[in-house]
């Protein structure tokens, strides 16, 4: 197992695993092992873009002059672009909005998908050639 999994796991999981590879020790001990190490419990920071195709700017460059192309002989391009589901109703987003002074938006205390909510699924479609734009925040049930 490599040794990054190994941190994925909670105390009670570690220890059983531990104790399984002939080493036992209980769940409270692997936790101020942990803190001893300075580890800490914390969630995850949305910071990397992730790894992109090696070939992304040709593919853009590739659609570009596809476009361009059809554009010139007068033929209709569109560009469509999804995004990810989002969840409907009364939950927190990030970020802040000018309210009074002591009176916060309410919100839903967690943002658990409620399965008789849709989720909305965000999209649209882009005519170049005219300059037009149509979007649509599609419900997925």
């Amino acid at each position: 197992m490599s040794p990054l999994r190994w941190t994925c796991k909670s105390t009670r999981q570690l220890a059983r695993l531990l104790t399984a590879n002939g080493h036992p020790v209980s769940h409270m001990k692997v936790a101020q092992l942990l803190h001893a190490l300075h580890y800490s419990l914390q969630g995850n920071a949305k910071t990397q873009e992730g790894k992109q195709h090696p070939d992304r700017d040709a593919q853009f460059r590739y659609i570009q002059r596809q476009s361009e192309a059809f554009l010139g002989q007068g033929w209709p391009v569109i560009s469509v672009d999804t995004k990810k589901k989002e969840l409907l109703g009364n939950h927190a987003n990030s970020g802040q909005e000018w309210q009074p002074q002591g009176q916060p938006e309410q919100v839903e205390v967690h943002d658990f998908p409620d399965p008789d909510i849709p989720k909305a699924i965000p999209r649209g479609i882009y005519d170049p050639q005219h300059n037009l734009g149509w979007g649509h925040g599609g419900l997925l049930a």
